[in-house]
Formats: C-alpha cells, sequence, structure tokens
C-alpha cells in the first residue's frame, strides 16, 4: 500500500501517518506540504490513495481533483477538510473525489474511508450520506451552493488575500474574466465588498478554519 498524505500543516500529517501506519502494517507514505508538490509527486509515482486536504495555498484545491484526474485517473483521492460535511461534500465529490471526511473524524473511521476507496469504492459517512438523500428529495440551497465551480475558486482566493491579477495568473485567465466572477459571486452571496465576502465565508467554513490539532493514534486515546 503506498499512500501519499497532502496536507499544508506538518504536525497533522504526521499524525495522519501514524493512524494509518497502525491500520496498514508496511505501508509505504508519501508527503506533500502544497498543491504544486502533490502534483509534482503523483506524475513520478504510483499511488494507492491520495489523503488530500482541499484548503493548502496556491491553486484551487477544486483545479487540482481535476488535474489528478488527467494525470492519474485511477488514483482514489479522499479529501480530508476542516470545512463541515455539508459545506463541501458534494462539491467535491462531483469534482472527482472519492470521499470526503471532515478532520475531526475519529481515527477508526479515517481508516474504513482510505480502506473503502483504496478498494475502488465510494466513500460517505453516516451523516454525509443522510445529507445528500435529504438534499435530493427537499432541496435547499445556500448561496454559495449556487457559484459555479469557478466563482467559488475565485472566492477562495480572494478571502485569503490575493488580488485580480494574481489569481488570473494562477488560473490562467484574463484579469477581466476573474472582476467579472468577482461581481458575480458578491451578487450571488449578496455581499457589497470582499470584508464581507470574508465574514461570509467564515461563518460558511469556506476557508480553512484555524489548525486543528492532529486526531490522536488509537493507543493514546
Amino acid at each position: 500500500m503506498k499512500i501519499l498524505i497532502a496536507d499544508d500543516h506538518a504536525v497533522l500529517r504526521g499524525g495522519l501517518r501514524q493512524i494509518l501506519a497502525l491500520e496498514f502494517p508496511g505501508a509505504i507514505f508519501g508527503e506533500a506540504g502544497a498543491f504544486e508538490d502533490t502534483l509534482a509527486q503523483i506524475d513520478k509515482e504510483t499511488w494507492d490513495v491520495l489523503v488530500l486536504d482541499i484548503f493548502m495555498p496556491g491553486r484551487s484545491g477544486l483545479d487540482v481533483l481535476r488535474e489528478i484526474e488527467v494525470i492519474q485517473p485511477e488514483l482514489p483521492v479522499l479529501v480530508l477538510s476542516s470545512a463541515p460535511e455539508e459545506q463541501m461534500a458534494a462539491r467535491v465529490l462531483r469534482a472527482g473525489a472519492a470521499g470526503y471526511l471532515n478532520k475531526r473524524v475519529a481515527p477508526e473511521e479515517l481508516a474504513r474511508a482510505v480502506k473503502k476507496v483504496a478498494a475502488g469504492g465510494t466513500y460517505a459517512s453516516v451523516k454525509l450520506g443522510e445529507m445528500l438523500a435529504a438534499g435530493l428529495a427537499h432541496p435547499f440551497h445556500a448561496p454559495h451552493e449556487q457559484l459555479s465551480d469557478r466563482e467559488f475558486q475565485v472566492m477562495q482566493m480572494l478571502v485569503v488575500g490575493k488580488n485580480v491579477k494574481e489569481i488570473a495568473a494562477e488560473l490562467a485567465l484574463s484579469p477581466k474574466t476573474v472582476s467579472t466572477f468577482h461581481t458575480r459571486l458578491l451578487g450571488k452571496l449578496r455581499v457589497q465588498s470582499d470584508v464581507e465576502l470574508l465574514r461570509y465565508a467564515l461563518e460558511h467554513n469556506l476557508v480553512e478554519s484555524p489548525a486543528l490539532p492532529p486526531p490522536a493514534p488509537p493507543e493514546l486515546q
């Protein structure tokens, strides 16, 4: 078993590695602290599972998920994020992830999820399954769910302090196109400024919350 762990917090990567090493004796691990490093490791080696933080610095995590499908389409990606399932899960699953877990998950659930996606399945927690089923029966859309994936990406980059020119360069778009997305997403979210946009993103957990401590290995709980 070859498992690549991609997260910008080194301590959390170490905690995840400890947990998975107990469940998968003899597993080979790789680590990445940024999206570009993650893609480079995927490009040069074959991995059985990628455990991916969707909120690392730099490019949009949604873009990275789609790029992974191009350079190594058979690689199952388990997204592990600080955002609650109801805010991000459906979007990352549509973008190609094989599963989604919140970082506060119990170690045994992380192990179950890795086993499931490594075997070719799709992992959803009981809570996420119930939420998706309820959404089909009684659809309700929060304002940010109306954003296109590109608008969502621009929003995430704006709220971490990037300007229009920086976003345009990273997404290979013109500044005018980024400005158009900016205007559209402000309207869809019914906010008047980037300060209100940041407040909205924080209230709905659409950007990474303060760093969480790594989950303790089972024998320490």
